[in-house]
């Protein structure tokens, strides 16, 4: 019992290590395709039920982050319906909420409005200049164009990872 007990110590913090990774896939691919996989909001889910066992987070407090998941799922179908959000953003943001969790979702989701903003305003300034000749990437081409959207993925990973370290799952693997 004691060795599996070490397997899980050591598989801890490579758990941990993959909501950042994702995260980071995510925004990056959001940025060059604009588009998110469906495999990244699936391993998040896969991820931290691993994480959340490996750290020893009680039941319900598993259950509370699923809660939160499922309500920033809903709120992002709402945005998606409404034409203000793309789906791999909901799915990415429910995602990353049900790593944050209920106790850090408000600053979580204050961080993506803010850096969503930020990140708004950069493409639109990015796209008032013309690009020189055809040396841009397509991706950069694809991005300068005014009727492209914005990749949120990029706030969403960005407000995630700023919040993530003071949420119990990260706090519990410390300790």
């Amino acid at each position: 019992m004691a060795a599996l007990h070490e397997v899980v110590i050591v598989l801890e913090y490579p758990l941990l290590m993959a909501f950042p990774a994702l995260l980071a896939f995510g925004g990056a691919y959001d940025l060059l395709t604009m588009t998110i996989p469906n495999r990244v909001s699936i391993a998040l889910v896969v991820f931290f039920i691993a994480a959340a066992i490996a750290a020893g987070l009680p039941a319900q407090t598993v259950m509370l982050h699923f809660a939160a998941g499922l309500a920033v799922l809903t709120a992002g179908i709402a945005l998606f319906a409404a034409g203000g959000f793309g789906g791999g953003d909901a799915k990415l943001l429910a995602g990353a909420g049900l790593w944050i969790g209920f106790d850090h979702l408000l600053p979580f989701l204050i961080y993506v409005t803010l850096f969503g903003g930020l990140l708004a305003i950069a493409i639109a300034y990015f796209r008032k200049f013309p690009l020189i000749g055809t040396m841009a990437p397509d991706w950069a081409m694809r991005l300068h164009g005014r009727e492209t959207g914005i990749p949120y993925g990029i706030a969403i990973a960005s407000a995630a990872l700023t919040v993530f370290p003071k949420t119990p799952l990260f706090l519990a693997a410390l300790s």
